[in-house]
């Protein structure tokens, strides 16, 4: 059995470890890798590569720096030739971004069955580029596999089950990968004094400039307080840098970090601040709260159990959001996102629809 695996983000980069780590095992199963090359950064693509283990790609394009249109656009295209070259049983793609777009785009013109891992997430505002690519590659997948009851509850209100397929519910693979990555490994506190960990990078919080400042006048407040590390996106340091916004002196600006020393911030952390989907899952599994830098979330349910909370753009919101819940202790439920053990799942479902 053939199967094509399209990555090109951080997110990606974390999800794929654990499966392909899962695959290792089983000689039946031949994994292409396509990095589409959306994060470029050595920082943001390959360090995760060579930390988690990630098979070398197969292919290797060159599709970062572009517009979301020209992005897709040449994506496409080059998946298209791979495909063609490759013919694989079917194609997994993860999440949300435009490689996930570009790959079920390319699969479904040529009838390649596509494979949909953290299917039926929503956050109901079709202005976020992310919600479009979700709710396409949904559509034009053949197995949809949600990391949650809550996602394919989403599926059925949109009428997938009346749809030619499948959906499986199997927990939240990127919980796999914390499991994978962090139960051999002792994790040590990383800074002598409390901090916060703080992540921007999405593009309606940083190409809105007003927003951007707002939010970065609301964390300087809360900087005021208490340290926060800030391992700073290229895109977000190059528009704080071009716009001159300034930073409260008690903010520590860092490098991306590599998925472990990331992790590790986020053990040891106070509270996390993120406009980051896949951050918001992350603090979860380490069991910190953490605050959204967003209106709405596609990961409903742990704003639903108030693990965290949407606190907008608002500097006065985002310091409130801070006061109220800096000092809260949840009972997280580690089993909302199943027991880590999603790779198997999805691979003994492939293998035997695939295979028999």
């Amino acid at each position: 059995m053939k199967i094509l695996t399209v990555i090109g983000a951080r997110p990606q980069f974390i999800k794929a470890a654990s499966f392909s780590h899962a695959l290792k095992s089983n000689d039946m199963v031949e994994e292409v890798i396509v990095h589409t090359g959306q994060h470029y950064d050595q920082n943001m693509s390959k360090i995760f590569f060579d930390q988690l283990n990630i098979p070398h790609p197969t292919y290797r394009l060159d599709s970062g720096g572009k517009s979301h249109a020209a992005m897709t656009a040449y994506q496409l295209c080059e998946i298209e030739k791979i495909l063609l070259l490759e013919l694989p049983h079917f194609v997994i793609l993860y999440g949300d971004t435009n490689s996930t777009l570009s790959g079920a785009l390319s699969a479904s013109k040529l009838n390649i069955p596509i494979v949909h891992i953290e299917a039926g997430l929503r956050s109901f505002n079709n202005n976020m580029p992310e919600e479009i690519n979700r709710i396409v590659t949904d559509r034009l997948s053949k197995i949809l596999f949600c990391p949650s009851q809550k996602a394919k509850n989403n599926l059925i209100k949109e009428g997938f089950e009346n749809f030619d397929s499948e959906i499986y519910v199997v927990g939240d693979i990127m919980l796999d990968t914390i499991k994978l990555f962090t139960d051999n490994i002792k994790l040590v506190p990383p800074e002598k004094t409390p901090y916060i960990i703080c992540t921007i990078h999405r593009q309606e919080n940083t190409n809105k400039i007003e927003r951007l400042k707002e939010i970065i006048e609301g964390i300087n407040k809360i900087a005021d307080s208490i340290k926060i590390i800030f391992p700073i996106h290229p895109r977000t340091l190059k528009i704080i840098d071009d716009f001159k916004i300034v930073l409260n002196n008690n903010i520590i600006v860092k490098d991306p970090m590599s998925y472990i020393e990331f992790i590790n911030h986020i053990k040891h952390s106070e509270i996390v601040i993120t406009d980051s989907g896949g951050i918001q899952k992350e603090s979860f599994f380490m069991k910190k709260n953490c605050l959204v830098l967003r209106e709405e979330t596609e990961w409903e349910e742990l704003v639903d159990l108030n693990y965290n909370r949407l606190c907008g753009f608002n500097k006065d919101k985002i310091l409130k959001a801070f006061k109220e819940r800096k000092n809260l202790r949840s009972n997280f439920n580690s089993l909302l996102y199943g027991e880590g053990n999603t790779s198997n799942q999805i691979i003994e479902i492939l293998y035997n629809k695939f295979c028999d």
